[in-house]
């Protein structure tokens, strides 16, 4: 059974999740404060982090951004009607996916078994995946560019890999979106745009191309050459 770490100050929220998650087998663990949020989303006991960005103690926003200093453990956060801002940079800062209040459980749950579906997946594929001059482990989920070593969260492991293997072809944000969070593009979307603005910053601006109107692509570059 899946642990699942829900830091909200909702205490009757965090009742009726009780409640319901454990109706879907999942194990929960409530906290109401962001500090003591922070000691138990590091303690690497939980699959997923369920993170309120409005908390007493620290801000979800500060909670994420010291566990993404140690963990890359997947969170989703919680946001508020007009917390547009605070949604994006929580999103950039490392979250996996969002859900504004008020939501149906029923969603938070799907989102729950995307994520979870998505960070827990193994290919068995052992070789790895050469693309120019970016090698990809499916299977180990490491990245290397240029023989360096990347550190990428699970979400933008998943992006990547499946720009990869279309390199050269465009893959529109409707098809990402399946792929990387297991559910439909819906209008006003941009958790897709976030994290490939999350990786062109760690890849390089030049790496992953917009298509207007279509999508994404990854641009194939040659290893560079030595000696």
């Amino acid at each position: 059974m899946e642990r699942i770490l829900i830091v909200d100050d909702d205490v009757a929220l965090c009742e009726m999740l009780s409640q319901r998650l454990g109706q879907d087998e999942f194990v929960t663990e409530f906290v109401h404060d962001g500090v003591r949020g922070l000691e138990r989303a590091r303690s690497g006991e939980h699959g997923l982090i369920v993170l309120d960005l409005m908390l007493p103690g620290m801000s979800g926003i500060e909670l994420l951004r010291q566990l993404r200093q140690h963990s890359d453990v997947p969170v989703l956060i919680l946001t508020a009607k007009g917390e547009d801002v605070e949604r994006i940079l929580g999103l950039e800062i490392g979250a996996d996916d969002y859900l504004p209040k008020p939501f149906n459980p029923r969603e938070l749950i799907a989102r729950i078994r995307a994520i979870l579906r998505r960070s827990l997946r193994v290919t068995g594929e052992e070789r790895p995946l050469f693309v120019g001059d970016l090698q990809l482990h499916a299977a180990a989920r490491e990245v290397y560019l240029e023989e360096r070593p990347i550190v990428l969260t699970s979400v933008e492991f998943t992006l990547l890999e499946a720009l990869v293997r279309e390199a050269g072809r465009t893959v529109s944000r409707e098809r990402l979106t399946e792929i990387v969070l297991g559910r439909e593009l819906r209008p006003f979307d941009r958790v897709i745009d976030v994290h490939v603005s999350n990786l062109r910053r760690k890849l390089g601006n030049e790496r992953i191309k917009t298509v207007r109107g279509s999508g994404y692509l990854f641009v194939v570059r040659a290893p560079a050459r030595h000696g």
